[in-house]
Formats: structure tokens, sequence, C-alpha cells
């Protein structure tokens, strides 16, 4: 059973919310697909059992040996990556376009590392996870590989947690692809709701079972109504509705998940939320 969270815009809550349900989930393995951003290896004490290099982009590479210098891949190049027989690898996009143009096959495509890839023992179990080379973008294959690596480390009876990165790009379409449910975390402002909005969207065309949450609903009571309303039309659960709490500012501040901090509202919350999403996964297993 895979679980992914995600959010319309960044700065919801999303990490947080994701962190504690693997913490109120009884067997889980944790995969950190927010790549751009990860930080749920940061609440747990352990060690890296395993370690890879990811290579996840290509940029061109020209042998001065064999190039005439006809300047054919530079009036080609629509990223003005190729300049004087260089190519600025900061501007390259890997497209292929001045391979295709050049006469001597002078220009070959290398691959990059973008990222190292870790599998994480903690103090509570695996997480599958990344760290970003300076200047890389997150891609949809290191996504399906992170995910992957947490898939050799579940059983049967095993939710994996996964953190999705905010908005509706690459990154977002592979952490929700082939995922049992999602749970799409908002806020109550305007441009939390159509945000909101979009990331519906995306998950319903990959065909998977919906949950939705409010974050810090009572700053704007206006807003959460029309959330509200927003997911009734629309046959989307509404499992959660989490106050504002500056518990939460502490528990990041001290590094501890937010369900540790029992005189917190937004504690309580989570754990009745998770309760709730439990009942529809039963469901879903039966």
């Amino acid at each position: 059973m895979e679980l992914t969270v995600i959010s319309g815009k960044g700065g919801t809550g999303k990490t947080t919310i994701a962190l504690a349900l693997a913490e109120l989930a009884k067997d889980t393995v944790k995969a950190d697909c927010d790549v751009d951003a990860p930080n749920l290896h940061l609440f747990y004490r352990g060690k890296n059992i395993k370690k890879e290099e990811f290579f996840g982009e290509k940029i061109g590479v020209i042998d001065n040996n064999s190039c005439t210098a006809c300047k054919e891949c530079e009036r080609v190049c629509q990223f003005d990556a190729i300049k004087d027989g260089k190519v600025d690898p900061f501007k390259c996009e890997g497209c292929g376009a001045c391979t295709l143009v050049c006469s001597e096959d002078a220009i070959t495509l290398k691959e990059v590392k973008t990222a190292d890839v870790y599998i994480t023992q903690t103090n509570k179990g695996i997480i599958s996870r990344s760290k970003m080379e300076i200047g890389s973008e997150g891609s949809g294959k290191l996504i399906t590989l992170l995910r992957s690596n947490a898939r050799k480390f579940a059983h049967s009876n095993t939710i994996i947690i996964i953190d999705g990165s905010p908005g509706i790009g690459c990154p977002v379409i592979s952490s929700v692809t082939g995922s049992h449910a999602v749970l799409i975390v908002t806020e109550p402002t305007q441009s939390g709701l159509e945000d909101f909005k979009r990331a519906i969207e995306l998950s319903r065309h990959f065909g998977v079972l919906i949950f939705a949450c409010i974050n810090k609903y009572d700053i704007n009571e206006k807003v959460t109504e029309e959330i509200e309303n927003y997911c009734k039309d629309n046959d989307i659960y509404l499992v959660g509705k989490i106050p504002y709490d500056d518990m939460v500012l502490k528990s990041i501040n001290q590094l501890i998940p937010i369900i540790y901090y029992e005189d917190s509202q937004a504690s309580k919350a989570i754990r009745q939320m998770w309760d709730n999403i439990c009942q529809h996964l039963d469901c879903l297993n039966q």
C-alpha cells in the first residue's frame, strides 16, 4: 500500500503531516520524494546502508579534434549553450539537437551525475532518499528509483509513506503514478485553493483515491468553507481539518514529530485524520 502526500503549493505543512502519518502507521517505509528539499531524515538517528550515484541529465560534449567550426550546432541550440566550440554546462538542456546537425559527428551527449541516492536505516525504519547536486533539477526518473528502493523493504502489510513535491510538475506526477491513495494538503488561502484544484485534477488523471486535508483551517474560515464545499461537490474525501498550532513550530525546531506533543491540538487532529484515512484504506484492501 502506497500513500503519497502532496500539496498544490509549498508551505502548506505537507512534510510535517507526512512525517506524523509515518509515525502513526504501525509498519511503514518512508520515501522522501521531495527531492529539491528532502528533510525527513533530519528527524531520525540512523546510518546510510546503501549509497549510489544517479545520472539524470545529459550535456553536449564537443570533440575539438573533429570539430570544423561550422557553427551549425551554435545556430540550432535554442538555449544559447554553445559558443566558440564550447558547451556551457549550466545552459545545456541535453536535448541533442546539436548532435543531429553536426556533419562531423563531433558532438556527443554525456551523462551527468545529478544526485546521490541513499537507503538510510533509522531508529524508526527505512527512509529512501536522495541528495541533489547543486543546480540539478528533480526528475521523474529519480522519484521512480526512490520509490523502487522503498518497495524492496516493504512487506504485504507495509504502508509506504511518500513525501511528494509541491506543485504539479514531473516529480509530483512520478510520485502519484501507481500510488494507491493521495493525500492533498492545502491551506485556506486563495492561492492554496486554486493550487489544490490543480492537484486534484492531476491525481484524478491517474485514477488514484484522493484524500484532502485543510491545514491551519482556522486562519481563514471563509476560504476553509470554500474548500469544504469544493470537496463535497467533487466527491473528495475531506479526512482532516488541522488547526493552527504554535506547537508545530516547536516540533520542527526540536526535530520531534508533532504527534509526540500530547497537548498539541494539531497532534490530536492529525491522529483523528489518520483514523479516517485508515478506514478508507481498509475498504480499499477488501
